[in-house]
């Protein structure tokens, strides 16, 4: 696996992200993954998210509980708890990560299969 890893980030807290946002479901990729010791990816989003007024491009994910690592999503069916940072105003060590929402992470399908079509209504 070479290639960036595409995820599903679901975002549960706050539980008002939708009041900024048009869905608690952010897409993006990370090429972290090949790194076994990567502790947080770094994921690059499809299309940016609001949070506190603020525009985002970009997350950094933790797992959420001590002794638990990102990769656990390869052998996951619903998904990995995760701590979900944003960036911070430049400082003298340069950008900083604010950890302030938590979520689940999921792998998945490519951007033309999302799924997010609905069925015709002589199928339902």
């Amino acid at each position: 696996m070479s290639e960036p890893l595409r995820l599903r980030i679901h975002v549960s807290e706050p539980f008002d992200f939708e009041r900024e946002n048009p869905s608690p479901d952010l897409f993006g990729t990370t090429v972290d993954h090949l790194d076994d010791k990567a502790d947080e990816w770094l994921i690059e989003l499809e299309t940016g998210y609001s949070f506190h007024e603020e525009a985002y491009a970009d997350m950094l994910l933790s797992p959420r509980y001590v002794g638990e690592h990102l990769a656990k999503v390869f052998d996951s069916f619903l998904g990995v708890p995760v701590r979900i940072a944003h960036r911070t105003e430049e400082n003298e060590e340069g950008p900083g990560w604010h950890f302030a929402m938590t979520g689940m992470i999921s792998l998945a399908p490519p951007p033309e299969s999302d799924g997010d079509q609905k069925p015709a209504e002589d199928q339902i």
